[in-house]
């Protein structure tokens, strides 16, 4: 018994100590003072220094955290700037031979249709890898309401070689095999989970996922003695770690932050990290209130303090509070209620992340400074430019497409009148130009109440715009539940409605990269034509000499662009307009619609993105011409799992591939 109250004795001590200790008692005379401030049988007691020391040693140690994160940004932001860097003295050798013509006579040139032996001359692909005119083409593959195909025409099918398949000895010997191979396997995006379904990242993704979680265990775990007498220092730990993380969650989450000016990737694009350090925060939770159990359970309870006591005392219902909080926002959060229950995902993930950082703030004083640094990132995000310098209300014209489910709302952008450059510097609206990939966030308070505080992710689907004209913003929204539901409704008694738009946001990362490669291919699946649209598009100004600015023009008669669009039904056709692909298909572009998912099933979305390299990257005979072959692709889980992993493939056999992947699903 004496032995228990001691240990009591001392836990209380160590209790009080780490009450107190801030990240200034770091020295050995802060120490001693601790130390000297105990109780005589305290301070002499050899459990009750290890404590001490155990808990000021955590409080030193975390605060290395930072330096190493800064370190891990400073390493992605050298590698960004410096690709960058080559890329823009790429583009200016490329460029300077062009900017001796005229646009005129560029423009000129660029639309004369060029025959070579390994390059059809222009318009549609055929079944033979033949181009037929896109005047009398079909778009979609098969389509009987358009001009008859040439003799011999049939529709394609999964199974149907779009070109014809280069020579069987045409396997490329890697000029490196240990680096195509590694490139090949950091690209490569394994099975989903067996049974819970759970879709996984690309391999390189994962390596970067658990190496973060790696470098948080670390932190966590070093120098922890697992000892019941020093479990407190254990359940210590594991809060100071979840709270110098808090910064860095709200960080990841904000629209409007550093990192993407830094490192190029934008919020979206580091979902997944926030995703998983919001699951790692919460395993942190429980860690740190189950060690508090423990401590209770050993050492407390013996000596007479009974759970309810325990519990109750202000600082462990406050920490219960935070706890529940918290637990209730990674559920919320969960992707099967988050897509069943959207709205009520984004209004509790407010709320929550309210009240939690409410209970922290009062739970314990030394995780007050990160709760303000995390409350400051919200409010600049919030505040300052999604309802002040991002914000535009405008007044929107609706119309509901022939398929009956799918609403097209367009807005009129006017030009922006403001200081150009510091605009662009500050991100400011939507009236400073947007480009391709780049998405807003719409709210339609009109529609009900609850709508007034809601904003939707829509990826802009029209084509890129500059701040100098006025520009039209164009959003395909498909009605499923909640937002896009009730818009719907409203659409069928209402052709106008005012909206208030908050962007542009996004990354520039995929459209620059295929800006710098000679094989531009961008694969659709339905709706995902909202993000491959105003690439080709603005791929094919560009191409043909259009207004945009020299830094990032890129012309090179080699330059070939496909767009692969899957739909489900013939009447997705009508979101873009078959004039309009009949108009996109040049000696330049190609435009490939399988036949609809719903009527002959998935297609082999793989084949044909290879098969069509193979067309254009291939000589006669079978030698690989090298060049530089962009893909980026749009669409459900499993289309973008295909692309990925024939790039992939083609990687593995030396073909200088590069593959992005751009996700509507949030």
């Amino acid at each position: 018994m004496e032995s228990s109250e001691s240990r009591s004795i001392v836990l209380r001590a160590a209790l009080r100590l780490s009450l107190k200790a801030t990240s200034k008692t770091l020295s050995l005379d802060a120490l001693n003072l601790s130390l000297s401030s105990a109780e005589p049988t305290e301070s002499q007691d050899p459990r009750f220094r290890r404590l001490v020391e155990g808990i000021l040693f955590s409080r030193r140690f975390t605060l290395t955290y930072h330096f190493v994160l800064l370190g891990i940004l400073a390493l992605f932001t050298i590698l960004h700037w410096g690709q960058k860097i080559r890329r823009r003295r790429w583009r200016k050798r490329v460029t300077q031979p062009v900017h001796q013509l005229s646009v005129g006579a560029v423009g000129k040139a660029e639309r004369t249709p060029q025959y070579s032996p390994e390059r059809p001359n222009g318009g549609i692909l055929d079944e033979e890898g033949e181009r037929s005119p896109s005047s009398s083409a079909s778009i979609l593959q098969g389509t009987a309401s358009l001009p008859v195909q040439k003799k011999g025409w049939k529709p394609a099918d999964e199974n149907t070689s779009l070109l014809a398949r280069a020579p069987s000895d045409s396997i490329i010997v890697p000029w490196s095999v240990p680096y195509s191979y590694l490139r090949a396997w950091l690209m490569y995006q394994p099975e989903p989970i067996p049974v819970i379904k759970k879709t996984l990242p690309s391999n390189v993704v994962t390596i970067a996922v658990v190496g973060f979680i790696g470098l948080n265990a670390f932190y966590s775990l070093y120098q922890v003695p697992f000892t019941i007498p020093t479990l407190f220092i254990f359940a210590d730990r594991a809060a100071l770690i979840f709270v110098v993380n808090l910064p860095l969650l709200y960080l990841m989450a904000a629209k409007n932050q550093p990192i993407k000016l830094l490192t190029g990737h934008s919020y979206e694009s580091l979902n997944i990290i926030h995703r998983r350090l919001g699951e790692l925060m919460c395993l942190l939770a429980l860690l740190h209130s189950g060690g508090m159990v423990g401590v209770w359970w050993t050492l407390l309870r013996p000596v007479g303090l009974s759970f309810a006591r325990f519990a109750l005392s202000k600082i462990i219902l406050l920490g219960i509070g935070a706890f529940v909080a918290y637990e209730a926002i990674y559920l919320t959060s969960l992707a099967s209620f988050r897509q069943r229950w959207y709205e009520l995902f984004l209004s509790l993930h407010v709320v929550l992340q309210s009240a939690a950082l409410v209970l922290l703030w009062f739970h314990h004083h030394n995780s007050r400074i990160y709760v303000i640094i995390a409350l400051g990132i919200w409010a600049i995000d919030r505040t300052v430019y999604r309802l002040g310098l991002k914000t535009k209300h405008l007044k929107a014209t609706l119309e509901i497409m022939p398929d009956g489910t799918t609403v097209s709302l367009r807005a009129r952008v006017p030009v922006n009148c403001g200081m150009y450059k510091l605009d662009r510097l500050l991100s400011v609206d939507i009236a400073g130009g947007w480009k391709p990939t780049e998405h807003l966030f719409l709210s339609v308070p009109s529609l009900a109440p609850k709508h007034i505080i809601q904003a939707h992710p829509f990826t802009i689907a029209s084509p890129s715009n500059s701040p100098t004209s006025e520009g039209e913003v164009r959003l395909i929204i498909r009605a499923q539940d909640g937002f896009s539901k009730d818009i719907l409704a409203y659409a069928k008694d209402h052709t106008q409605v005012d909206v208030r738009l908050d962007g542009p946001y996004g990354s520039q990362t995929a459209y620059e990269m295929l800006l710098d490669s000679d094989l531009a291919i961008v694969v659709a699946g339905g709706s995902g034509i909202a993000v491959a649209w105003p690439l080709v598009t603005s791929m094919q100004q560009e191409s043909v000499g259009g207004t945009v600015d020299l830094e990032s023009l890129v012309k090179s008669p080699r330059k070939q662009i496909l767009l692969v669009w899957v739909v489900h039904q013939r009447s997705h056709i009508s979101w873009i307009g078959e004039k309009n692909l009949e108009d996109l298909a040049t000696d330049r572009v190609d435009v490939i619609i399988p036949e609809p998912t719903g009527e002959s099933g998935r297609p082999d979305i793989g084949a044909i993105v290879q098969n069509w390299i193979e067309g254009h990257d291939t000589t006669r005979r079978g030698i690989a011409k090298r060049r530089r072959i962009g893909v980026v692709c749009s669409g459900p889980d499993a289309m973008n799992r295909a692309v990925r992993n024939t790039c992939s493939a083609m990687v593995a056999n030396g073909r200088d591939v590069s593959a992005k992947v751009e996700k509507y699903g949030w």
